[in-house]
């Protein structure tokens, strides 16, 4: 994927060297907040319109109205970019689910609910979901703090579903939230690849999440 831009030297899928601040050291101030939020909002537009191949360096530092030096100091390469693209988008349904709200009276009509909602969220949207799905699955150790970001709150978003209002999940309870996280990843790669289709994800992941909860003592038996 990656091509040199050649008024610059700079390669699309990499940082130059001469580009090695952190990316926790440029998101201090609120211009620097306001710059990032400017970086992931364009990169979303460009995979929502034109998936993974879309979505080049210097196109969002054009679109962001940024240096592509700087957009660089953010992010060292697509693939973080793209991923902590997806970290914020979690972060926001995290945010936006109530689990008060949460139809359902068992653990496993409530995660289901929340596996529904956002299986159909990201379906509606399948080329940013290529994008970031890509990105994702095939980033490597350079980006292991940035993929395991999006695990970590997808497994929280679904363990906390799982668990009653006002209680805290367990070691046990984000062990089992990894799992199907895992097998709705997986899901969510075949739908795209057209080796599933939407039913056949969702029946998936119900099975899931029966077979995984389905049975399992209440925490307050247990004790």
């Amino acid at each position: 994927m990656a091509r040199s831009a050649a008024a610059s030297g700079i390669d699309e899928g990499s940082a130059p060297a001469t580009d090695s601040a952190s990316t926790g050291a440029e998101v201090g101030s609120s211009a620097q907040r306001e710059r990032r939020r400017r970086i992931l909002d364009s990169t979303l537009a460009l995979a929502s319109k034109g998936g993974y191949d879309a979505v080049q360096m210097r196109t969002v530092a054009e679109k962001a109205d940024v240096a592509v030096g700087t957009l660089y100091r953010y992010f060292p390469s697509k693939v973080h970019l793209l991923v902590t693209a997806l970290a914020r988008e979690f972060e926001r349904v995290e945010t936006r689910v109530d689990r008060a709200q949460l139809p359902g009276d068992t653990a496993v009509e409530r995660l289901g609910h929340v596996l529904d909602m956002i299986t159909f969220a990201m379906q509606r949207d399948p080329l940013l979901t290529e994008a970031m799905t890509r990105a994702f699955m095939f980033a490597d150790a350079s980006a292991a703090a940035e993929v395991e970001k999006v695990a970590t709150i997808i497994d929280h978003l679904f363990a906390g579903a799982m668990v009653e209002v006002g209680e805290q999940a367990s070691d046990e309870d984000l062990a089992i939230a990894r799992v199907i996280s895992d097998v709705w990843m997986s899901n969510l790669v075949q739908w795209l690849t057209r080796r599933a289709s939407a039913t056949d994800v969702a029946n998936r992941l119900q099975l899931t999440i029966q077979l995984l909860l389905e049975g399992r003592p209440h925490r307050d038996a247990a004790k």
